[in-house]
């Protein structure tokens, strides 16, 4: 697998921390089935993020749970919103995301190392 291998540098520049969700709601104007989601990153701030998890969770599921997400992308308009994070998880064979969370709750804005 060398072909795909990055530095150490390359990985420090992806900056992933962990949020808490805040609100989560049906995101209707999507193409594919999606939630919008506000999250609480502590220091870094309430970022709001579109994500296609609608297969495994519900919105009543998702307010308090903490979630990895990449805060260094750039935003991207999605319909009429501005996703403004990437919120990390498990890719399943039949598309289903499964979310990337905490072991423990920890403080928002905790980063990944």
């Amino acid at each position: 697998m060398k072909e795909n291998q990055i530095n150490w540098s390359d990985f420090e520049k992806v900056k992933m921390h962990i949020g808490t969700i805040l609100k989560a709601e049906v995101f209707e104007k999507a193409i594919k089935p999606a939630y919008k989601l506000q999250i609480d990153f502590g220091k870094y701030g309430v970022k709001q993020s579109s994500a296609q998890i609608t297969k495994l969770y519900n919105t009543s599921d998702l307010v308090g749970r903490q979630v990895v997400a990449v805060l260094n992308f750039p935003p991207k308009q999605i319909a009429d919103f501005m996703s403004e994070c990437l919120i990390l998880g498990g890719l399943g064979e039949k598309g289903e995301v499964t979310l990337l969370t905490t072991e423990r709750k920890v403080e928002n804005g905790t980063a990944i190392s």
